[in-house]
């Protein structure tokens, strides 16, 4: 079991460990080392940041670490996760730093490791960081070993991939709403869609280090969706911290989810004949009316665990060339090696604008099946379905929708979370069913 990865990197509060400097001077020594013994030379690696206060710093201590072991770091400056992993593999680089949280608060932050490759490091990789820096038992490199080399080129690089994903002057006869997050696509997402021709508005696009997703960006729809409505816009895309994901809100303000989005992606490309294998990866989380959907119209949907890391794994494992989750992490294989928000803002309005009818026709055709996912504190994490207590809950639970709906049961990879997720064709089913479960464990392990 992995001691300091989650599902999307190392998270934490940053300034304790790990994600003191002491800490993170000791990931970058393991970097270096892991690096070297794999590539068989001194590593140049990649860094980039979101707006976070926390985030000079970090790199800092990332690049003490590295020097320590002759390691070289390339400051790439503020960036989404998905231009940092664009940047490492065409560069290309040995490897690639993400230092974001992406939709958590400020005062978190966190390291995701990319290969050469721009994929997110396999498990096993990350298991030797971890065993080099918690079981090393070697002193932290001293401060201000480190001397990052700042690339302003590898943003413009990024941003000339972004803009010849369609045709020049593409979204001349739009005029939408782009909520930045006060984050990583705050000076580059509006000059991917201005230079593309759109007419655009922006919002969290003032970053002060300690507002990024504060009653903005992907988490929160309700500004973006008022400014929409109120201007009269066609569309408006959402992003979060460090712009790996995106959600919609179309021109009446309502919310285009994840699996809008694979929907609206999914039958485009299934048109064209560009869906291999007539498959779509979506994750455990995804609502069933996008499998029965998808169903009808030949498409077989795939579900992964929750993570856009495994859902990347799944597409290259059943060859779908899409792939994403509900949270608007959208993976498309032949343009990229993560989720990307701005790449899927532009293939969605792409699609929106090639389809026969226009996007608010395509939602008013959809019922999602009433689903409701509840967040509840948890001290520690054992098996839910093996719990003495809990156990036959969760049973007795499953016994009652079956045949009518599914129950899915998780804990969150960067918080102490458990996760209830329940759907069924009946609405008062479904809330009552979570609302036991979530009962259960508050009562056994809060």
């Amino acid at each position: 079991m992995k001691r300091l990865f989650g599902t999307d990197g190392i998270r934490g509060i940053a300034g304790t460990a790990p994600l003191d400097p002491p800490g993170v001077r000791s990931f970058g020594v393991a970097l270096a080392d892991v690096l070297a013994a794999e590539a068989g030379h001194r590593a140049r690696v990649v860094v980039g940041r979101d707006t976070r206060e926390s985030g000079p710093w970090l790199m800092q201590a990332i690049a003490d670490g590295l020097a320590a072991r002759g390691a070289e770091t390339i400051d790439a400056g503020v960036i989404t996760t998905p231009g940092l992993a664009y940047v490492a593999r065409s560069v290309p680089f040995d490897a690639g730093v993400m230092i974001s949280a992406s939709h958590n608060p400020y005062r978190d932050n966190g390291l995701k490791v990319f290969s050469r490759d721009g994929f997110k490091l396999p498990d096993a990789i990350e298991m030797k960081i971890e065993a080099s820096v918690l079981d090393g038992g070697r002193e932290a490199p001293p401060e201000g070993a480190g001397r990052p080399i700042p690339d302003g080129s590898l943003v413009r690089r990024y941003v000339a991939s972004l803009e010849g994903v369609v045709p020049a002057g593409r979204f001349a006869s739009l005029s939408i709403v782009l909520d930045c997050a006060n984050g990583s696509a705050t000076e580059i997402a509006p000059r991917v869609f201005r230079d593309l021709g759109a007419r655009v508005t922006t919002r969290g696009d003032a970053p002060d280090g300690r507002n990024i997703n504060l009653d903005c960006g992907s988490l929160h729809l309700d500004g973006l969706a008022r400014v929409v409505r109120e201007g009269g816009h066609d569309i408006g895309l959402a992003f979060d911290g460090d712009a790996d994901r995106c959600l919609a809100v179309d021109r009446t303000g309502r919310v285009v989810d994840g699996d809008h989005i694979l929907f609206v992606c999914g039958t485009r490309l299934k048109r064209e004949r560009k869906l291999t294998g007539d498959a779509v990866v979506a994750t455990i989380m995804s609502n069933f009316w996008l499998e029965k959907r998808f169903g009808e119209l030949g498409i077989k949907l795939h579900r992964a665990q929750v993570g856009d890391k495994y859902v990347l794994e799944m597409m290259m494992a059943e060859g779908a060339a899409l792939g994403g989750e509900q949270s608007g992490h959208v993976i498309f294989r032949d343009r990229g090696t993560t989720g990307d928000g701005i790449l899927t803002g532009l293939l969605l309005l792409d699609a929106a604008l090639d389809g026969a009818e226009p996007l608010e026709t395509v939602l008013d055709g959809i019922v999602p099946y009433p689903q409701i996912l509840i967040n509840v504190p948890v001290a520690s994490k054992p098996d839910l379905r093996a719990h003495p207590a809990i156990g036959p809950v969760v049973e007795a639970a499953e016994r009652d929708v079956a045949g009518r709906g599914r129950i899915v049961l998780r804990y969150s990879g960067t918080e102490n979370l458990a996760r209830v997720m329940v759907e069924a064709d009946d609405d008062a089913l479904v809330r009552g069913t979570a609302e036991r479960i979530a009962a259960s464990i508050r009562d056994h392990l809060a």
